[in-house]
């Protein structure tokens, strides 16, 4: 978001995004609708919106890699975006809160004016603003405000110049620190660890300890290295020693030369300094590291301060003293080395002293200057001499808005400002200037001028170039909007110029017609300030239609204009293979008296008008019309089929024609085998498959929430209603286990016998669906009981026996079971119960005659006394037991 509130560009565009996205998603949106506060609000919430805003402002060149690393690195981060500042200065995390408030800028740290680092360094090396690298061609460095409008206009307006927060460090402290690869912002090492490579020229002085370097040629080619002993003497070859201490390199020379030439004819004689002595000298005062140095012979007072660390955060910079024992050699003042790069030529002698004493007075600059820094001045300096150190204003500075924190000394602070007359020249700002004193624990800030352009209008919406133009007297429309190869296509006729009213920049909205401002007609002055508003035709009160049924791409589309039925349908892919082509259905709405809205529907013959562009049989489309592509008739049951599995002859996948029955299928499988079952016979359908996975769901669902009081009788008392809780509980959970697992298998009852022409064509041969499963089983041989007995099992089948013979065999039902709710699931699946008959009464189920493949269930005893719950249990164990016979034939 730091982005958005550095680019009102980009947040301008951004909404227009984030409002068509919420368009497309069903909620329309203008994008003016969306204020600042939304926008960050719903960026801070919405990781996806994030990511999608990210890519959009890099696609858009917003943003470039480097940034996003950049705020990756900050300290305040939301999902690789830094969070924005509100209108108290405080940053804001992903979920709005505050996390750190900013308070007034105090340039010189919590500790007041000179607050440093242990060097006396300030380590900040951020600019007053808080960016390291900031020119004046760059944009101003403003906080924007959440705007009331989506107007770029007003967001160049809704900036504030926002006061400093970053510390200022002392002009000219970061020169004694090293910075490299191995160790940044380390104090200088000693002056033996760095080689001073400055040649000794003619008036160099020699001294013990030098080692001078003698060439000779001519008569002979010789060099020699010599070093001056303790007595200031050189001893020469063949010549003995000479005294030179004290002498100057080009005094040495001659008397070397001298001397050699006395020994050996004709010979040349250069002599210079091989290795320089070492001398040491004394730094004292406010340093880093006060002591005794060695430090080289050529070294000045810059090269000795260097070696001791520089000055404390206390030392001055101004005033630094070189003594010769009590003899003061001279005033030394490093602004002049730092600024114009002029170093003092007097050499150090060995013995000499140099004291840092503390600094003197002391301002601070920042603003619009080029090196906002605190700085030391002498006495009776002037803000024209401080801004000159300080590398001038800015061509962003306005000069006429300066203002000074000053001290009453042992009093108070007051601020001053330098009393220029209205509508002053730079000549006269300068002239102030230069007349203006300056004290010590002054603060000076240099205001920026107004951070956008007074003379300049803007353009939005459906236009080729958006954004800022520079504005003329007497401009107009047509100044902006040439043609329309300004715009994009299709704009919409009709535009608007929002205008920021004076005194108070109250914006208002005046609308005009494009087509007649580009041929010259209504063509209205412009205003500095000014929007120029251009909408699409498909934004402004967008025309749509809407084509469904068979075709490739059915939906909604922009109504174009002169659009046809035709052409709607080729815009929309083309026809289907199943589009019907004789005709289509054309609903259109045409509003009455301008109070209630009319249908009508009308034919048309699409495929002549799509497919042989005939003009007399296409329809123009007008706003909200509704196409329907018809399906052929029939064109669903292509590709229907049946499956026939188990004892058939001729088993497999068939197709089915409309209406065929079952008989039909059979016949055409080859009809039964010998060791088929038709009794048995199981017929799955998809449609009944959801009904029954539908009913169970619904099943459980009551299950799970009927209330204790359905469950439990209100005469137990509460250690009897604890113990059938339980009881009740532990029946519950295996019934609903019992549901869960038999999936609803779909199975459709049906009644067929081995001879086909019995029941040909009468109710039991019934219409056969796509999707269909015929499993025709082989004869089972036995009867199953199951349920609440003491053996539950398969039994062999035995001519009419009864289903009390079989649970006898079984033996019998347990304590537990409901022998008055048995019931039989014949193998085709129907089944017999109480009230099978009619009659509650007049029925004994176990007296029925069983065949093979029957089933016989005997359900668990019901615990509850409240006929609700007993009658919702019984169900479910009904439901759960009905897959028995199904798994009986094998196909499960």
């Amino acid at each position: 978001m730091a982005v958005l509130q550095e680019q009102p560009d980009a947040l301008v565009e951004l909404k227009s995004l984030v409002a068509d996205l919420a368009t497309q998603q069903g909620t329309p949106v203008q994008p003016d609708s969306i204020s600042d506060e939304m926008l960050y609000s719903k960026i801070a919430s919405s990781p996806q919106l994030r990511a999608n805003i990210t890519t959009f402002l890099r696609a858009r060149g917003y943003l470039s890699d480097a940034d996003l690393q950049s705020f990756a690195a900050s300290d305040f981060e939301g999902d690789g975006i830094s969070m924005p500042i509100n209108n108290q200065g405080a940053r804001l995390d992903t979920h709005g809160t505050s996390l750190a408030f900013g308070s007034p800028a105090n340039p010189f740290g919590q500790q007041g004016l000179g607050t440093s680092n242990s060097n006396g360094n300030n380590t900040s090396s951020r600019d007053v603003s808080g960016n390291a690298n900031h020119g004046t061609t760059s944009q101003p460095q403003v906080l924007h405000l959440p705007t009331p409008y989506n107007l770029l206009s007003l967001h160049d307006l809704y900036t504030q110049l926002p006061q400093a927060d970053s510390s200022l460090k002392r002009f000219g402290s970061d020169v004694f620190l090293r910075r490299n690869g191995m160790a940044a912002n380390q104090i200088a090492p000693s002056g033996r660890e760095i080689p001073l490579d400055v040649p000794a020229g003619p008036s160099y002085v020699v001294g013990p300890g030098d080692s001078l370097s003698i060439d000779l040629w001519g008569g002979i080619s010789q060099n020699i290295t010599r070093t001056i002993d303790r007595e200031g003497r050189l001893a020469l070859p063949e010549s003995g020693a000479v005294q030179v201490a004290g002498l100057t390199l080009e005094h040495v020379q001659s008397v070397v030369s001298d001397t050699l030439k006395q020994q050996y004819r004709n010979v040349q004689v250069a002599v210079t300094v091989a290795h320089l002595r070492s001398i040491r000298v004394y730094v004292v005062g406010d340093v880093q590291r006060p002591g005794a140095y060695d430090i080289s012979s050529l070294s000045t007072a810059l090269n000795a301060l260097y070696a001791a660390g520089g000055p404390t955060r206390v030392g001055s910079l101004r005033m630094l003293r070189h003594y010769r024992g009590k003899q003061l050699v001279g005033e030394i003042d490093l602004y002049d080395f730092l600024l114009h790069g002029v170093q003092s030529e007097d050499r150090l002698q060995a013995g000499d002293t140099v004291l840092v004493p503390p600094a003197g007075p002391q301002i601070a600059v920042y603003g619009a200057v080029k090196r906002p820094a605190i700085y030391e001045f002498k006495s009776g300096a002037t803000l024209a001499a401080i801004l000159d150190d300080a590398g001038g204003a800015t061509v962003a500075a306005e000069l006429g808005h300066i203002e000074i924190d000053r001290i009453d000394a042992n009093k108070q602070r007051e601020t001053v400002s330098l009393d220029l007359p209205a509508e002053s020249g730079v000549d006269k700002a300068r002239a102030a200037i230069a007349a203006f004193p300056v004290f010590d624990g002054d603060r000076v800030h240099v205001s920026p001028i107004q951070p956008y352009s007074q003379q300049v209008v803007y353009v939005q919406g459906h236009v080729l170039r958006p954004g800022r133009m520079s504005y003329h007297e007497g401009m107009h429309i047509n100044d902006v909007l040439h043609s329309y190869q300004d715009m994009l296509p299709e704009p919409a006729d009709k535009g608007e110029i929002i205008r920021l009213m004076a005194p108070d920049l109250h914006p208002e909205t005046i609308q005009f017609n494009v087509p007649e401002v580009l041929i010259g007609d209504n063509n209205l002055t412009l205003h500095p300030f000014d929007t120029i508003r251009i909408y699409g035709r498909y934004e402004a009160d967008a025309p749509k239609v809407t084509v469904g049924g068979e075709v490739l791409r059915p939906g909604t589309y922009s109504l174009a204009k002169g659009m046809t039925a035709g052409e709607l349908v080729r815009m929309a892919g083309g026809f289907k293979r199943d589009a019907l082509l004789d005709s289509a259905d054309l609903t259109s709405y045409r509003i009455e008296s301008g109070r209630k809205v009319i249908s009508e529907h009308t034919s048309v013959s699409i495929g002549d008008a799509v497919n042989h562009h005939q003009a007399a049989t296409d329809v123009p489309l007008k706003p909200g019309d509704v196409l329907t592509i018809h399906q052929i008739a029939g064109w669903s049951d292509i590709g229907s089929s049946i499956t026939i599995e188990g004892e058939v002859s001729h088993p497999g996948s068939y197709g089915i024609q409309q209406g065929e029955r079952l008989s039909s299928i059979l016949r055409r499988a080859g009809g039964f085998r010998e060791t088929s079952y038709p009794a048995g016979a199981v017929l799955l359908r998809e449609e009944v498959r959801r009904l029954e996975e539908k009913s169970r769901d619904e099943l459980i669902r009551q299950i799970e929430t009927s209330s204790t009081a359905a469950r439990i009788s209100p005469n137990l008392g509460s250690s009897d209603q604890s113990a059938t809780l339980q009881l009740i509980a532990q029946q519950q959970d295996q019934v609903l286990a019992r549901l869960r697992s038999q999936p609803p298998a779909g199975r459709l009852v049906i009644h067929i016998t081995n001879d086909i022409a019995s029941w040909e064509n009468t109710a039991a041969d019934i219409e056969v669906r796509s999707g269909d499963v015929l499993r025709i089983p082989k004869r089972p041989g036995f009867v199953l009981v199951s349920g609440q007995v003491y053996n539950s099992t398969a039994i062999t089948f035995s001519p009419d026996k009864t289903a009390a013979w079989y649970l006898r065999r079984a033996g019998g039902a347990t304590e537990i079971a409901n022998k008055g709710h048995i019931f039989i699931i014949r193998a085709n699946g129907s089944v017999v119960g109480r009230g099978s008959s009619g009659s509650w009464f007049d029925h004994d189920v176990l007296a029925t005659r069983l065949d093979p493949g029957d089933v016989v269930v005997v359900p668990q005893k019901i615990i509850g006394a409240s006929l609700f719950w007993r009658n919702l249990l019984t169900i479910a164990q009904f439901s759960s037991s009905i897959a028995i016979t199904a798994a009986v034939a094998g196909l499960l």
